[in-house]
Order: C-alpha cells, then sequence, then structure tokens
C-alpha cells in the first residue's frame, strides 16, 4: 500500500470514529510532514458548539502547534472529504504543498453536508447575499492597515 493510501486510510478511520463517539459530523484530517504524520483532527463542530472546528481546522490548530509555526510549508494535508469553503481558505492560508481528499462535496451533500449554499454567496455582490452585508467605518480600519504597512516589526505572512 503507498504512503498517501495510508495517511488516507487514517483520516478515513477518525472520520468513522466519529460516527461512534458523536463528536461531531463524519470527517477526519491529518497532516503529514516528511513522511509522518505530525496532526490529526476530527470534526468537533457539535461537541465544541463551535461552527469552526471542522477536521481539517482542527488539525492544522494541532499541526501549527506541533509545528511552533503559524505555515505548514512542506506539509501535506489528508481529508476524507473535499475541504469545505472554509477549510480550503485556512489550508490555504496555511501554505502546504498538496491536499489530498476522499469524498467529494457532492458526496458529503447527498449526506446532508451541502455548502453548495456557501459557492453560490461566495460569488455574490455583498448586496445580493442572504445575510446582509453593510461596510461601515472604512476610514478607521484603513488606519489600521496603515500602521501595519509602516510597522518595522511585523511578522509576514
Amino acid at each position: 500500500m503507498k504512503a498517501e493510501e495510508i495517511f488516507m486510510k487514517e483520516a478515513i478511520r477518525l472520520a468513522g470514529e466519529n460516527n461512534v463517539t458523536g463528536n461531531g459530523g463524519p470527517f477526519g484530517a491529518v497532516i503529514v510532514k516528511d513522511g509522518k504524520i505530525i496532526a490529526r483532527g476530527h470534526n468537533e463542530v457539535t461537541s465544541t458548539n463551535d461552527p469552526t472546528a471542522h477536521a481539517e481546522i482542527v488539525a492544522i490548530r494541532n499541526a501549527c502547534k506541533e509545528l511552533s509555526d503559524f505555515q505548514l510549508e512542506g506539509c501535506e494535508i489528508y481529508a476524507s472529504c473535499e475541504p469545505c469553503p472554509m477549510c480550503l481558505g485556512a489550508i490555504y492560508w496555511a501554505r502546504p504543498s498538496k491536499i489530498y481528499y476522499a469524498a467529494t462535496r457532492e458526496d458529503a451533500a447527498k449526506a446532508g453536508f451541502d455548502d453548495s449554499l456557501i459557492y453560490k454567496e461566495i460569488a455574490l455582490d455583498h448586496s445580493m447575499r442572504m445575510i446582509p452585508c453593510k461596510q461601515i467605518l472604512q476610514d478607521e480600519a484603513l488606519d489600521v492597515f496603515n500602521t501595519w504597512v509602516e510597522n518595522s516589526n511585523k511578522i509576514l505572512y
């Protein structure tokens, strides 16, 4: 069996384990660096009352803590399902070298985890979205960004 398959089987095992424990939805993820699993995550949304506690997010948090770094350069993420828009955004911010996934977002939708609304909403103009979105105090926010740009002690990411 290829290493990729071994790592994916672990992500899928974590997803299946959640069916038994009831800690959250049927999703699991592992993060690999240099051929070794350095972090695991399973969906913890319902057990922690945290809508951001998806398997990939939990795994990213665990891996960053393990590496003492906010980026996952040289790492690979194995997810039991294609990452949702939130997780995909977090993955891109973490900057791993590769993403592997097993089930598709269409498979997830058939199981009751349908992200299609989010994909549609992202593509819409702010004024057309289901949740009203109103911009206020832009100048004050820009002052903060300008201070950031001028800060010589910042850590870029």
